[in-house]
């Protein structure tokens, strides 16, 4: 099958907005996973005086995980399809938390001040061209700045892409199909499936001028299908970054 890019799969997405909660609901350890990967950045003092960006946020899912890891942060969160961001918006957020319908080469073009943090949670399988969607989250952190990337990206394992595909084809393709989203829930089926394994998109990371890049496996079911991959913007972390 052909994948869905840029407009079209921003507009599956934007079809797909009105259920995409309840379905991810049906996922167990769906948001247990993205609050452990937002954790994983290790921002101190609560996010206090930091200003951390939520690239690709969808309906909030990631945004909420990140207020929950970093209370006291400062969020910006964007994303590409204006009706999963209506649905993002229509939620309740304090004042901090902001959202903006762009894409992260948008952000780039765009944003003077940089951020200390980025948070990407299942996006870079779902972009033309990571290495140009790395290139400005690199241009849009301040050196030493940190980035989380959760995402499906497999082991390399057989067995574990065999996983996922019995559980696409048996649960996740059928439910999106009874809401009318098929194309795209089998979009992202396959989109999984022609990602970087996990040594592939470390190695993209690092190529890209990342440094101490790591990647970090879930738990529960998802354990080598889904990662956290955590990175730093090339110059050693600030002083005040020091755990």
């Amino acid at each position: 099958m052909t994948l869905l890019r840029d407009h079209d799969l921003a507009r599956a997405f934007d079809h797909a907005s009105r259920t995409y909660d309840r379905l991810t609901a049906l996922n167990p350890g769906y948001r247990t996973d993205l609050l452990r990967s937002a954790r994983r950045l290790r921002l101190p003092r609560a996010g206090a005086g930091l200003h951390v960006l939520d690239l690709g946020c969808g309906t909030g899912a990631s945004t909420q995980a990140l207020l929950q890891a970093a209370p006291r942060a400062r969020i910006t969160a964007v994303d590409a399809s204006s009706g999963m961001l209506r649905r993002a918006r229509a939620k309740p957020w304090p004042a901090r938390v902001r959202f903006q319908h762009l894409t992260a080469e948008e952000m780039a073009r765009e944003e003077e001040e940089p951020y200390d943090a980025v948070f990407a949670a299942y996006l870079f399988r779902n972009v033309t061209d990571p290495d140009a969607v790395l290139t400005s989250v690199r241009s849009l952190l301040r050196p030493g700045g940190r980035l989380a990337v959760h995402e499906y990206s497999l082991s390399g394992s057989a067995a574990h892409r065999a996983l996922w595909t019995t559980v696409c084809q048996g649960m996740i393709i059928p439910a999106g199909a009874l809401s009318g989203n098929g194309a795209l829930y089998r979009h992202l089926w396959r989109s999984v499936i022609d990602f970087d394994t996990v040594p592939a998109f470390t190695a993209r990371l690092t190529s890209t001028g990342f440094t101490d890049v790591r990647a970090v496996p879930v738990a529960g079911w998802q354990t080598g299908i889904v990662h956290t991959f955590l990175a730093r913007n090339g110059a050693a972390a600030a002083a005040e970054y020091a755990q």
